[in-house]
């Protein structure tokens, strides 16, 4: 798979999506005929290629805001010639502003946080070692400032610190 194609200049994991996966995968096709029920969508306007392979111009959003869209990051990025908003010497910009409306079923508060990690681990290896596992934290795990398992730093412990004293 090619996951520079698949991943959204503003550091979107179209290849993880179930709007993308859904042409092959069963559980992901069953939670885009959920969808298409609440919304009263056609499942065929969910289906989505990745936001490169559309232009920018993703079918549901088109359908949701009119057929003149287009994402203001992906639009920019192009626009800028840059692969990845974190290419740019803006990044970050308000294109990466994080929202709380709706921040609980779209993924778009992890761009940030998604585009740092492909700058420092290079896309390749940030797309098969770490972008389903943001994802997975991002939507199933409780917020905590404490480490949580595979963190291989630890915040240092400082006198004077916020950290409760547990001894």
């Amino acid at each position: 798979m090619d996951y520079t194609q698949m991943t959204a200049p503003c550091g979107l994991d179209c290849f993880n999506c179930h709007f993308y996966l859904a042409r092959h995968d069963p559980a992901a096709m069953a939670e885009v005929q959920k969808i298409s029920a609440t919304y009263n969508m056609s499942v065929d306007i969910l289906h989505c290629k990745g936001c490169r392979n559309h232009d920018g111009k993703i079918p549901l959003q088109k359908e949701a805001f009119g057929p003149d869209h287009e994402c203001t990051a992906y639009e920019c990025a192009r626009q800028r010639n840059v692969t990845f908003c974190s290419d740019c010497g803006d990044f970050p910009c308000k294109n990466l502003h994080p929202y709380a409306d709706r921040a609980a079923e779209l993924p778009h508060n992890m761009k940030v946080f998604n585009l740092c990690l492909i700058k420092r681990m290079g896309v390749e290896t940030w797309a098969k070692t770490r972008a389903a596992e943001v994802r997975k934290t991002y939507f199933t795990a409780p917020w905590t400032l404490d480490k949580r398992d595979g963190d291989t730093k630890r915040i240092p412990e400082e006198p004077g610190s916020l950290r409760p004293d547990v001894s």
